[in-house]
């Protein structure tokens, strides 16, 4: 914990009394706040430029453009590149653990899928779908699939694609299947402690990977139950018995000619499920899930263990002859994950520059002026998020400037973290397929072949979660509280830095 004070001379102290030194402990807000977000806009316009002129959504090299405008404008006022480097490596070294879970998880979903534990679920989830309730097993199966693999984008683009085609045949408007795709493919993208942004969102605001899941509960599970109701209601006037379900049998049949499916290759899952119960970190739960998986991939499927080793290592690519099989459960190993990694790398690089810089204490200098209320303070997590993601349209950026900017703002007001994180998670993960130039949105579009503001209003489970949000804010329930941080001196700036 570090607090700034200030002395009758009007010096900067430290809690322990050193000198507060901008230049290595970061600057504050100066006279001028155009000047002081001023990386932050440039930053922006490299990145719309990257993903709307050039139509390329790789924002690495944007954001490592961002760090050296900060480093440029850092030198014009006479500041130096050395602290700033420092502030940018302390940040990222916060992301290490995230990073370190994702590589693990590249090596669970491998493992996962030689283990048969994938395709069981696969199997299993595809024998739950009922023509007369279509929409419903839609957003279930997707959700299944993508809390078992921790992708939205894999889960809308392999089975999402396969029920888009089935739709059609069904008579089902295609914004309305589009809607239960995205519903369940990225409520699943949430909730999956294998995904890359459940687990980059708590690491940004310094939260417990299973107490920020465990959080999200009470906004995701009212709204996903809710969009289930509906989607219920709305396929009673679609309902077809006479229906050609040949795909899902061809998927059902490839599965089970090429694995070996029984209970025994879920034990993986449970595993990972029981240390989640008992409240393993989260490193020792990945890679326990990726040893048993290893050992059932050995004894039942007959897969070697130097190919085991190079599934971890490069993933497993699928030659079962049937390409929506194929194109599903090719995927996994350490090497899948390093676009993610890098992307975190650069994006938390990018946050710790401008943190030092002072941009982020410009802008939270203006939002103390403002936020005074629980409501207050969520409304701003919402705004910020949504800003981000709107105007910049990069998924990771958007998950981790909110956490960076407000986490000691929570902790100010008495709030724990975990409802910053879930505001985060709703407003970013859950609408950015919705938002027609985000990098989700852009990829739903594009992969299912509609119009991002066609399947918008039926993607239910993703706009009720943040509405269900602002409920509880307005009713003060699940809204966390801890001791807050008191500041005796009036002078005293805040607060706590975990870095």
């Amino acid at each position: 914990m570090t607090a700034v004070s200030t002395t009758k001379e009007g010096r900067y102290l430290m809690m322990d009394d050193k000198p507060y030194d901008e230049a290595k402990d970061g600057y504050g807000p100066s006279s001028s706040f155009l000047l002081d977000i001023a990386p932050l806009v440039l930053t922006a316009i490299i990145l719309m430029v990257q993903f709307f002129v050039f139509k390329d959504f790789t924002p690495h090299i944007p954001l490592a453009c961002g760090i050296l405008i900060t480093g440029l404008f850092m030198k014009l006022r006479g500041r130096d590149w050395d602290g700033m480097e420092q502030r940018f490596l302390k940040v990222v070294k916060i992301g290490l653990p995230a990073m370190i879970i994702l590589m693990g998880v590249g090596m669970l979903i491998g493992a996962w899928i030689i283990a048969g534990t994938v395709p069981t679920i696969l199997y299993y989830g595809f024998s739950v779908f009922s023509p007369s309730s279509f929409l419903v097993s839609v957003c279930l199966i997707c959700a299944i699939i993508s809390v078992a693999t921790g992708t939205s984008w894999g889960t809308v683009g392999t089975v999402g694609l396969a029920m888009m085609g089935i739709g059609l045949g069904l008579g089902i408007p295609p914004s309305l299947t589009g809607g239960a795709i995205v519903s369940g493919a990225f409520f699943g993208d949430k909730m999956s402690p294998l995904s890359d942004t459940t687990n980059l969102t708590p690491a940004a605001a310094g939260v417990d990977l299973w107490e920020h899941i465990r959080g999200m509960l009470p906004t995701t599970v009212p709204a996903m139950v809710t969009a289930l109701i509906i989607y219920a209601w709305i396929g009673m006037g679609y309902g077809a018995e006479n229906v050609d379900l040949t795909s899902i049998k061809e998927i059902q049949t490839s599965l089970a000619a090429n694995y070996n499916l029984s209970i025994i290759t879920l034990l993986p899952a449970v595993v990972v499920v029981i240390a989640a119960v008992m409240k393993m970190p989260a490193i020792p739960t990945v890679l326990s899930g990726v040893v048993v998986a290893g050992l059932v991939a050995f004894f039942m499927q007959g897969v070697g263990v130097h190919d085991i080793f190079t599934v971890l290592q490069n993933g497993f690519v699928s030659e079962t002859g049937f390409a929506v099989v194929d194109q599903l459960l090719s995927k996994g190993g350490i090497m899948s994950m390093t676009w993610v990694v890098t992307l975190t790398i650069f994006a938390l690089a990018f946050v710790g520059s401008i943190e030092h810089y002072g941009t982020l204490k410009a802008i939270m200098a203006k939002i103390n002026k403002m936020v005074k209320s629980r409501f207050g303070l969520v409304m701003t997590t919402y705004a910020s998020t949504l800003g981000v993601g709107t105007l910049i349209g990069d998924v990771y950026t958007t998950l981790v400037l909110p956490g960076r900017l407000l986490k000691d703002k929570y902790q100010e007001m008495g709030y724990k973290r975990t409802t910053l994180t879930r505001s985060i998670e709703d407003t970013g993960t859950l609408l950015s397929p919705l938002i027609p130039w985000n990098m989700g949105g852009s990829f739903v579009a594009a992969t299912l072949g509609i119009a991002t503001l066609t399947y918008a209003p039926f993607a239910f489970a993703c706009w009720l979660s943040p509405l269900f949000g602002l409920l509880w804010v307005f009713l003060d329930k699940f809204i966390p509280r801890e001791e807050p941080i008191v500041n005796n001196d009036t002078n005293t700036l805040s607060t706590v830095d975990n870095v």
